[in-house]
């Protein structure tokens, strides 16, 4: 399968020059008095509008975490989202919620069609001011996340059961209403977009229909693009187990310049996926498991990154957790996430001292174990490369 034609993101001047950037997945930590507080707010006992006010303070705390962690490109946390779904379908016209008080925050909304969804551009999923909000916050780059189409659609019932009688109707239909709002973030200013599909790994013989959908969704705006594929992590525990090789070869199909995975759960056996299937984009890897308080040594996630660049050049490669940050206490999100940013340190350093010594010798006409692999001795522009891969 070829590679598809991949556009090239405008450039806003804010991406990080720097190799082996760091970044997170989306979701930061939520304090218990957070999530407490979004509790009361279902129960009424504070008002909306109250509860806004309060996101708003907890992502300018969860940025300043990801900047004193030193963290790349940074992310609002999606402290305003319950889960990875409700956020979305509650926005959604013709998407009609049951009971929209909850017994618990994190729980999912019994979410219902009983006729067509409207048409692409007639909805405002808030994601844009969503990005406005937390792009005034800080000046390194941010990535804002959305679920995917797919796993959007799995939380739907068509309760007329003539709707979309064929489920994939509705994917896409949610992909062109997601195709419409990531034109709105881009003229927002956003250039890192991401789509989350944590439900492909439950359904892999669905992988076809997942991308095409992503397609959809990639061609709202022309921006760089990340997929972002897990096994779940709900309540901190993955909902399936399994490999990624029923990504592939379909996922080469996908318009986008990253695969976000995670490894540090799993272990690295997957990476021979990428050069099985000759990837020859970007790769987010998973250095950080996000389903043990256990922190981390920088040591663990430099041997973790060392063992990604047998497969992946350094010039592609972004270093994240595992998945989402949500479970974790906030003491163990900010321990973890310094963790990564100096194990990605230690190894951004080997590369840069490597670079000069590797050259001197090719040009020598040197060859054995004196001479770097090539994705490794790229001299002084290995650091002139973007933060994230973009089209091209």
């Amino acid at each position: 399968m070829s590679t598809p034609r991949r556009r090239r993101a405008p450039g806003d001047g804010r991406l990080p020059q720097v190799l082996l950037p760091t970044t997170v997945i989306g979701s930061y930590s939520v304090p218990e008095w957070l999530g407490q507080l979004k509790n009361d707010c279902y129960r009424h006992r504070i008002s909306r509008r109250y509860l806004d006010e309060i996101h708003e303070m907890a992502i300018k705390a969860a940025v300043v975490d990801q900047e004193r962690a030193g963290i790349d490109i940074v992310s609002d946390g999606e402290l305003r989202r319950d889960n990875d779904v409700d956020y979305l379908l509650a926005r959604i016209p013709g998407v009609e919620i049951a009971r929209p008080d909850k017994a618990d925050y994190f729980d999912y909304y019994d979410a219902s069609i009983g006729h067509p969804l409207p048409a692409p551009g007639r909805a405002n999923l808030g994601l844009a001011e969503d990005f406005r909000f937390v792009r005034q916050l800080t000046d390194r780059p941010v990535k804002l996340s959305m679920t995917g189409p797919y796993s959007l659609a799995h939380r739907i019932h068509d309760t007329s059961g003539a709707a979309y009688p064929d489920h994939a109707g509705l994917v896409r239909a949610l992909a062109g209403l997601l195709a419409a709002e990531a034109a709105e973030l881009a003229r927002a200013g956003a250039r890192v977009l991401q789509i989350d599909e944590p439900f492909l790994a439950g359904y892999p013989e669905d992988v076809g229909l997942a991308v095409e959908a992503v397609n959809i969704v990639t061609g709202g705006a022309d921006v760089t693009w990340i997929l972002h594929v897990c096994y779940g992590n709900r309540y901190a525990r993955p909902l399936w187990e399994g490999h990624y090789d029923f990504l592939f070869p379909a996922v080469k199909a996908a318009n986008v310049d990253q695969l976000a995975l995670e490894f540090a759960r799993t272990g690295d056996e997957d990476l021979g996926l990428l050069r099985q299937h000759d990837w020859d984009r970007g790769l987010g890897l998973g250095v950080i498991d996000v389903k043990t308080e256990r922190v981390e040594s920088p040591d663990l996630v430099a041997t973790r990154i060392r063992h990604a660049l047998r497969f992946v050049p350094p010039d592609k490669l972004v270093i994240n957790p595992d998945c989402g940050l949500r479970h974790l206490l906030p003491d163990i999100a900010r321990a973890k996430l310094a963790a990564m940013v100096a194990g990605a340190a230690i190894v951004r350093a080997e590369l840069t001292a490597r670079a000069p010594a590797a050259k001197t010798s090719v040009n020598a006409g040197a060859s054995g174990p004196a001479a770097a692999p090539a994705s490794q001795a790229d001299g002084p522009n290995t650091t002139d490369q973007p933060a994230v891969p973009s089209k091209g």
